[in-house]
This record gives structure tokens, C-alpha cells and sequence, in this order.
């Protein structure tokens, strides 16, 4: 019996006996040492065009390795037009072809739970996947589409399209545990809706103890936490620093690139943490021995590049009518021609971090749309994290709209007080210059901020456009501010929105994102959207060479006052 296992024997075997373990009579273990390859995928995002060439390496390595799994560490959900279109059924094909083993939610697997169907596509796809969901710390007993698929269990009779807190699978003699667990933040960056979820390490040590009451000594853990998330919710090196008995961590969430495993020994024997960073354009593969006792002994670890293999003969036909039928919705022109490159991009210029014009021309597309339906309304902030790619310059297509705002968010208008604004700006430059899914583009307003400052006051000066002229922000006033619905519920932990959503002070006019923007670019004489200081961060002073260049600021410049 190994240490890991000793540790916690009486006290699985009172977990295992709460939880409602499907007990087997474990199998005795092999002789000798146990070869194990993970091959492994996370946030492919709908990104499909590359799938043959990832069959083609999923094939090579199981044919060189008979003793493999396949895994996905969640979001496969939103992304690009194959979602769009298709709402998952894709790539739920593509991965039944490659024989997944096993798959945990991405919170982004939840992004529909607002709509009317609820979680209608996410039940079809679980429902219609040739391999089980595993989830230790997510709850879909109140939901009416996802709770019939449920079983509140670990255990080695497992069915493909069902959900599982965890599975045993047994491989060449040997058994292996395998458990899931879902970021708690799920219910503030997408729409769970009555989906719960529990402390990630409770339901991890409650995996643990469950697996090694069965005589399950290796444990591998899909987890959609993060590798290097906010402490305030959960990550995988948290993870393995709090729960002793994992072997493996294969994540998601954050999109990092782990070229090579990060070794945990906090407890005396390895934790591996391994993350394929993002869309498709990796495919993990780790290689292990497990020592008699289930200790990992040694191990190899790998990204490869999924562009550089050869495509698969099989799937690049199997993908041609959903690549086909993609080609011709992006081709279809919105009317608009964009004079100018549109920037949706990641980094400290990019949409998380800062203005950019794209993030200017979609809120002045929100504001103008919203006047229609309530003249009042003065303010329109859109997440950057809702704006997904950019769009060079030249004839705007839809296939591009539909890229830049995948999700489908609808608009909604808010009633607050300045006081809530304020704090909502706040929130919005907590993390900078850290990037912020939650960052908000604005419209209607500008603001000033201090990033050397305490977080929570940092803004130090915020204007309020008035019939064309700014005028001074006052907090004892009251503004109408046009967002999306995901925003306006306190999605990004907006809780000056969620409460006054609570409070009944929110209308949904129900108006698309896309369609919004679409309908607005297309009333331009010229999409020609600039970067106007509407969000500027404070620094000491303006280099020389930025002050002669204030009237057309370069990139270097732009931000600084």
C-alpha cells in the first residue's frame, strides 16, 4: 500500500461511502512498472480548419503508445463560426472519430444558458458524445436539460454521453482514476444559470479519497481552473499544492503553453501540471511510469504542433461540408469597408488592456442603437473579453462580425447611479497592466486612471458627453448605460450591475450584438473609428517626441498623459 494512499484510507472510505461510490472489487496491479501516455487538448474554441492534422498525431502516438488516453480539459464551446453555425455538433463529431476517453466542462461550455433552450446545444452535445463528462465540483441537479445525464458518482460502469464526479478506466490490466473540476468564476464569466459550483478542493480531495478507497493509486485530474489564475477563485498549482494523491493535472482556462510539465512535490511524490495552451494549435503528450505503488518514476512531456503534421485524408473529407458552408457565410459582405485596420487583439494594446478602435466603434454602434429605444441613455461600455479578434482593413464580411463577437450577447440598458459607475470603472482597471476579460470599452463617457495607485482607486477623473461636449461626471447623478445582458447580470464581477439587475433596473430589448454592429457600420459614410483618449492611463509625463505627435499619437503614446 503506498503513502499517498495509507494517508486517507479511513477517511475515503467515509467519503466513498457519502458520495455513493459504484464500487468495484479492484484489480490487483500488474508486476513491475505501468507505461501510461496522456494525450491532451484544452479551449480549442471551435477551431476546426487544423482537426485533420491533429488525427493524423493522435493516430502516430497511439500506434507507437498502446497504453494511452485522450482527454480535453474543456472549452471546446464559442469561439468562430463552426460554433456559431454548428453550436458544438462539429466538433463533437471530429472528437467521437478520435476516440476521446474523457472530457470536463470549460466554463465557456455554458455560455447558451441564457437563451430560451437553456443548455439545449451543451445537452445535445454530452448527450451525443461517444465518451463520459467528469466533474467533481459541478452541480446540474436543478437544471431540467442537463440532469437526466447526471450521475452524482465515481466509478468504472460508466456510460458515454453521461456526466460523472469521476471514471475508472482500466488500460492494459492497470486502473485509472479520472476526475474533473469546473472554475468556480463560471458564474461570473459566462451563463450557468441553475448549474452550481462546489470548492475545487473539497471535491478534489473528495476525488482522491473516493479513487483510492477502490485500490485506484493513479489519478489524473482535468481541470478547467487555470494554471496561473486568480488566486481568488482557483488554479492547478493551488490545486496541487492543497490535495495531496494527484498524479496528473492536465488544465485549461488560462491557454498557456507548458512546453514541458511542471513538477509539484509539495507532497513528496510528483504532481505533473501539463495546459496545450489554445485553438487547436497543440496537441499535448505526456509520457509516464508508475512505479508498483503509483508513483510516477519517470516521465517525458511534449507539445506538438498541430499545423506541422500531415492532414488526415478521412477527416479533411469528413470536414469539407462544414468548412464549405463556413466559407460562404464569411464571404457574404456586410456593405461596410473598413478604411482602417480594426484592432480586437490580446497584449497591453489590445482590447483587454486598453482602448482600441474597435473597441470605440462597437460602443458607439451599442449607443446608437440603445438611443433608439431609450433617448436617455447617455453610456455604452462593452467587456473586452466579448471582443474576440480584429478585422483588417478593406470590405467587412459577416464571417468576420460573427469572428469579433462570437457569443451572441444581447443588449441591455442600465439605470445607475454615479456612485455604481464609478466602482464599475474601478473594476474595470483593477488588473492592469494585466490583461482583464472584464476590461470595458466606452462610449458616451472618457476617464482618467492612476495605475500606480491602490486598486479600487485608481480613476481619477471621469467625463460625461452631453450633447457633444463633456461635461463633469457627478456620482449623486443617475446614467443610462447600454451593455450587453452577459455584462449587465455582473458577468466579469460587475457587482454594481448584478445589483442593480437585482433591483429591477435593467431592460433587455433584446437586441443581438452582431446585428447591432452590423446594422451600425453599414448607416457610416466611412468606418473609419480612431483612438480618442476615451480611457487614458496616467503616466508622469509624455516623452518629447510623443508631445510633438499629440494631434496623430503613435502607438507608444497613445494611453499616456
Amino acid at each position: 500500500m503506498n503513502g499517498k494512499f495509507m494517508k486517507t484510507a479511513i477517511a475515503s472510505v467515509l467519503a466513498v461511502s457519502a458520495l455513493g461510490f459504484q464500487a468495484a472489487a479492484p484489480t490487483n496491479a500488474a508486476e513491475g512498472d505501468f507505461n501510461l501516455t496522456i494525450m491532451h487538448t484544452n479551449d480549442t474554441h471551435a477551431n476546426l480548419d487544423k482537426i485533420a492534422n491533429r488525427a493524423t498525431l493522435v493516430k502516430q502516438i497511439r500506434a507507437e503508445h498502446p497504453n494511452n488516453l485522450l482527454v480535453d480539459a474543456g472549452d471546446v464551446f464559442s469561439g468562430t463560426l463552426y460554433f456559431n453555425t454548428f453550436q458544438g455538433q462539429a466538433d463533437l463529431e471530429f472528437m467521437n472519430l478520435l476516440k476521446y476517453d474523457a472530457m470536463t466542462f470549460g466554463n465557456h461550455e455554458f455560455d447558451l444558458g441564457s437563451t430560451a433552450e437553456g443548455h439545449a446545444a451543451l445537452g445535445e452535445f454530452i448527450g451525443g458524445a461517444d465518451f463520459p463528462f467528469v466533474s467533481a465540483n459541478v452541480n446540474v441537479a436543478k437544471n431540467p436539460i442537463l440532469a437526466p445525464l447526471d450521475n452524482n458518482t465515481y466509478t468504472k460502469e460508466f456510460e458515454n454521453g453521461e456526466i460523472y464526479n469521476g471514471i475508472i478506466k482500466v488500460i492494459d490490466g492497470e486502473e485509472v482514476g479520472i476526475f474533473g473540476l469546473t472554475t468556480e468564476e463560471t458564474v461570473a464569466i459566462s451563463s450557468p444559470g441553475t448549474v452550481e459550483f462546489s470548492n475545487y478542493i473539497t471535491a478534489a480531495k473528495e476525488a482522491v479519497a473516493a479513487f483510492q478507497a477502490a485500490g485506484v493509486n493513479k489519478i489524473v485530474a482535468l481541470t478547467h481552473l487555470g494554471f496561473d489564475d486568480s488566486k481568488t477563485y482557483d488554479n492547478d498549482q493551488l490545486l496541487a499544492n492543497a490535495v495531496a494523491g494527484i498524479d496528473v493535472i492536465v488544465g485549461g482556462h488560462t491557454h498557456t503553453k507548458l512546453a514541458a510539465p511542471v513538477v509539484n512535490n509539495t507532497h513528496g511524490e510528483p504532481t505533473l501540471i501539463v495546459q496545450a495552451e489554445q485553438y487547436n494549435n497543440f496537441l499535448g503528450q505526456l509520457d509516464l511510469t508508475f512505479n508498483e505503488a503509483g508513483v510516477i518514476t519517470s516521465h517525458t512531456g511534449k507539445l506538438h504542433e498541430v499545423g506541422k503534421a500531415a492532414a488526415d485524408a478521412e477527416f479533411t473529407a469528413k470536414l469539407k461540408p462544414y468548412a464549405d458552408e463556413i466559407a460562404a457565410i464569411k464571404n457574404q459582405s456586410t456593405g461596410a469597408v473598413a478604411k482602417v485596420a480594426l484592432n480586437g487583439g490580446r497584449g497591453i494594446t489590445g482590447v483587454r488592456a486598453s482602448e482600441t478602435n474597435l473597441g470605440n466603434l462597437i460602443t458607439d454602434g451599442m449607443l446608437a442603437t440603445a438611443k433608439t429605444i431609450d433617448p436617455e441613455t447617455t453610456i455604452a461600455v462593452q467587456n473586452g473579453g466579448g471582443i474576440r479578434a480584429s478585422i483588417d482593413a478593406g470590405d467587412i464580411t459577416v464571417g468576420e462580425v460573427l469572428t469579433v463577437m462570437p457569443f451572441g450577447n444581447a443588449l441591455a440598458i442600465m439605470e445607475l447611479t454615479g456612485t455604481e459607475l464609478k466602482a464599475a470603472l474601478e473594476h474595470s482597471v483593477k488588473d492592469y497592466p494585466n490583461e482583464f476579460g472584464g476590461f470595458l470599452h466606452v462610449a458616451g463617457l472618457k476617464f482618467t486612471f492612476d495605475p500606480s495607485a491602490p486598486v479600487g482607486s485608481r480613476v481619477t477623473d471621469i467625463q460625461v458627453d452631453k450633447n457633444g461636449k463633456y461635461k463633469k461626471f457627478k456620482e449623486k447623478d443617475t446614467y443610462k448605460v447600454a451593455t450587453n445582458t452577459f455584462t449587465a447580470k455582473g458577468g466579469d464581477g460587475y457587482a454594481p450591475f448584478a445589483a442593480a439587475y437585482a433591483d429591477g433596473r435593467v431592460s433587455e430589448p433584446g437586441n443581438v450584438d452582431y446585428e447591432m454592429f452590423i446594422d451600425y457600420i453599414k448607416s457610416l459614410k466611412e468606418v473609419n473609428p480612431q483612438m480618442e483618449n476615451r480611457i487614458v492611463a496616467k503616466t508622469p509625463a509624455l516623452s518629447k517626441s510623443c508631445e510633438k505627435r499629440k494631434a496623430t499619437p503613435a502607438p507608444d503614446c497613445v494611453g499616456s498623459r
